[in-house]
Order: C-alpha cells, then sequence, then structure tokens
C-alpha cells in the first residue's frame, strides 16, 4: 500500500509547484522514492534498491521488444520493471543467477547460471518467459565461459571462454555493492589510485597471453561452435542488433596498447579492424551499436586523456564520424536514443581518464555538425571524418557517486527517460531521470 501511495503521487507532481518543491528540499532525500534534482531540474525516481540489483552493462538489451517492460537483477532474481506505471514485480525467485540479456524479438530474459560456490565452473544458460516466469533450459557451455549477447533473430548467443581464470585483483574477496576492489602499488611502494591499479590488472592479465575461444550457440539445439581462437584477451561481444550472423567484440586490456574494436562474421571470415590508432597514446573504446545497427560509437582519445571524441564508423560504407568533448562531457560510457538523435554521457571522476574537475553528472548531449564554411566544400569532402560538437545538458548530480560503481545509463525505449545505477544515497539503487525538465 505504501508503495502504491508513492506511485499516485508520482503521477500526480503536475499538481505540485516543482520549483518550490526543488528548493525546499536537498538534492537526494532518503526517505523518498521521486524527487526533482536541486541543480538540473530534473526529475528523478527510485525504480529500485533491492539489494542485489544489477540494471545491465549499458550495451545489454533490458527490454521486451515493444518497450513495456525492463528486466534487471536482485539478489532474488529477476525483476521486472513496467515502463508505464513503473511498478516493480519479480519474474523469477532464483538466488545466484546472472541475468544476461531480454530478447530482441520475444518477450524472453536469458540468464546463467554456475555451481554453487564455483564462480569460474561451466555455465547453464536458461530463457525465462517474461509473461509467465517459464523457465526452459537452452544450453551447457564450458568451465571458464561467459555468455555476452544474442542476435538478431535469437537463434544464436555468443559467448568467449579461456583456457584457464585468472582473477584481475589477486586475493581480493567478492565485491561489495557491485564496487571492484582495483589496488596496486608503484615500484617505490606509493600506492596507486583506482583508475591506475586497474590499467595495471589489466596489462597483467593481457601479457599472461591465455589461449581464448570466441563461439556461438544455437538457441534451440545447444550446438556450439567455434568462431575465433586466439592468444588475445577477446571480450565485449556485441551482436548487430540488426544483421544476425555480424558480431563485434574487442581485444581487452590497456586501450593504448590494444587494437581493440573488430567485426567478424559467425563462419569466422570477414574478420576487420573497426579502428586503427594514428598517435601514440591514441585509445578507442566502450564500443556500441546504434539501434539501426549501421553505426558502431565509440570513446576515441587522441592523445589518451587530452583531447576526446564519441566516434562512429559506417559498417556498410567505412564512413567516419566524431563529435568532440570538452574534458568535463567525457564520460565512462555512452549511449544512443532510439531515434538516434541524442546521445547520453553518465559523467567521470577526477581520478578517471580525462582527469576532469567537473564531469559527475550525467549528461543529454545533442550532437551539433560543423558546417563548411560559406558553403565551400573540398572536392574530397565526402571520404574525410565529419566532425561535429557535443551541446550539453546536465540531467542528474552525480557529485556523491563513487565511479568505482559505474552508472551504465541507457534510455528508455520512448526516449523520454535516462535509467541508471548509482549509490548516491549511499547504496547501490537503480534510477530513472526524466528528460524532459520538470515544470515550474
Amino acid at each position: 500500500m505504501k508503495r502504491e501511495i508513492r506511485m499516485r503521487a508520482f503521477a500526480a507532481w503536475g499538481a505540485v509547484p516543482l520549483a518550490l518543491v526543488a528548493a525546499a528540499t536537498p538534492a537526494i532525500a532518503a526517505d523518498r522514492t521521486d524527487w526533482v534534482d536541486a541543480k538540473t531540474g530534473h526529475r528523478i525516481h527510485l525504480v529500485s534498491d533491492a539489494p542485489g540489483n544489477y540494471a545491465l552493462y549499458f550495451n545489454y538489451n533490458a527490454y521486451t521488444p515493444n518497450g513495456d517492460t525492463m528486466i534487471f537483477q536482485t539478489a532474488d532474481g529477476i525483476s521486472r520493471l513496467d515502463m508505464t506505471s513503473w511498478k516493480v514485480t519479480p519474474l523469477l525467485k532464483r538466488p545466484g543467477l546472472k541475468l544476461l540479456f531480454a530478447g530482441h524479438k520475444t518477450r524472453t530474459a536469458y540468464f546463467s547460471e554456475r555451481p554453487a560456490g564455483d564462480p569460474t565452473g561451466p555455465v547453464t544458460i536458461y530463457a525465462a518467459d517474461i509473461d509467465s516466469g517459464a523457465v526452459r533450459l537452452i544450453a551447457k557451455v564450458p568451465k571458464g565461459s561467459q555468455i555476452d549477447t544474442i542476435n538478431a533473430d535469437e537463434t544464436l548467443l555468443a559467448g568467449q571462454v579461456a583456457s584457464r581464470d585468472m582473477p584481475l585483483q589477486p586475493g581480493a574477496g567478492p565485491s561489495v555493492g557491485g564496487l571492484t576492489p582495483y589496488a596496486a602499488n608503484w615500484p617505490d611502494g606509493r600506492p596507486m589510485t583506482y583508475a591506475d591499479a586497474k590499467e595495471y590488472r589489466l596489462n597483467q592479465r593481457l601479457d599472461a597471453r591465455i589461449p581464448m575461444e570466441i563461439y556461438t550457440v544455437d538457441v534451440k539445439t545447444g550446438a556450439r561452435r567455434t568462431v575465433l581462437k586466439a592468444t588475445d584477451w577477446l571480450n565485449h561481444l556485441q551482436f548487430s542488433p540488426t544483421d544476425p550472423t555480424l558480431l563485434m567484440y574487442c581485444h581487452e586490456g590497456p586501450w593504448h596498447k590494444v587494437d581493440r574494436i573488430w567485426t567478424i562474421r559467425t563462419d569466422g571470415t570477414q574478420m576487420t579492424k573497426v579502428h586503427a590508432r594514428t598517435m601514440n597514446m591514441e585509445i578507442a573504446g566502450h564500443e556500441f551499436w546504434s539501434p539501426d545497427g549501421k553505426t558502431i560509437w565509440y570513446d576515441l582519445q587522441r592523445p589518451r586523456g587530452e583531447s576526446f571524441w564519441l566516434a562512429g564508423y559506417e559498417v556498410g560504407t567505412g564512413k567516419r564520424t566524431q563529435y568532440y568533448l570538452e574534458r568535463n562531457q567525457w564520460s565512462v560510457h555512452y549511449n544512443l536514443s532510439a531515434d538516434q538523435k541524442t546521445f547520453l554521457g553518465d559523467g567521470a571522476d577526477s581520478e578517471m581518464v580525462a582527469r576532469a574537475p567537473d564531469a559527475k553528472w550525467l549528461y543529454l548531449f545533442k550532437p551539433q555538425t560543423i558546417p563548411d564554411v560559406a558553403g565551400i566544400r573540398a572536392e574530397n569532402a565526402a571520404s574525410l571524418i565529419a566532425s561535429g560538437r557535443m551541446d550539453q545538458e546536465k540531467i542528474v548530480d552525480f557529485a556523491k557517486q563513487d565511479y568505482k560503481l559505474e552508472p551504465n545509463a541507457r534510455f528508455s525505449p520512448d526516449g523520454k527517460w535516462l535509467i541508471f545505477r548509482a549509490n548516491i544515497e549511499g547504496k547501490t539503487a537503480i534510477y530513472a531521470a526524466e528528460v524532459a525538465k520538470a515544470a515550474s
């Protein structure tokens, strides 16, 4: 009943002078599920602060095909969020599972399980009907496997497996509240920052040259087929949202050291490097597909930590676009609305690569192209990189965010809300921020 009363109050916000509410209350009020951010003027709704909540990584699909439901994980299993009423209901009570993603064509939540007490053991993959909760077995895959993605027609899963496990942080216990405990020291014994320690541990894993493979799993038969074998650190698999046989993957490791972004067909052909470095310390990463499957977008820095761009590569034509970002606009992750007109950025703290003094915000970005002066175009303009910049709007104040927990923000299917995970109230929770500014 208490939840129902709060939901009614949220629906009736228009009856309250929101400017007065924002002025009279702090930016965060622990006893409320809805408020207006005092610094940005945007409405925020607490979706869930249930223990173990996980709102999926920024490039994993969390929505049903018609966009009416979002799925997320809690310590109890899988929950579903009604995108119209904001009502949260349990889908599957099954502690210990790992939610993978939602299907692109069917109302299905895919998840995996490992044997109790064996975090690197063999993986069993299941599918749960989002409406009924009925569960079916998909396949069992080898020890050390990680399933990352499902293709556009839901016929194939793709994953990667290493021949042996290597923890990124030796001797570390389980993470607390979703925070990965990276730590390391310089040769003189001084402790590294969290960001530098993470790079150090990533490089150790890369230099180990552990044999790996990318493989697919047939959703109907469970049959497994190898796509690629390598001693590169293979990670971040993402099927095209429209082409069922096109797979993007990355070479993981320190970004200035690896050629990160690649595509490949599921039969192992047409392996293509998406971005080639042209200067020392140039980095590219945190790649993601556009909703129409035509463009791969990624964070580009030339050089690292100095010049920031959101870059796009059209897979069909090879045409490139780059939007410039100010230092304070650089974000851990970016995302794109369904209509492909607006980007978001989830900000960063001052220890991260940009060393930005004021980047702890959830941003909305509107790209602006740089026009030709006086309408005069170079003869080869069509073959050059199209350039632009980003106009920003601050949506949520992340001053209290500990960025060891990355917000991993995404647009709602209708583009009206930004969904993210944060610890701005002291504990990990899932929130929604309204794109439109609250009426005063």
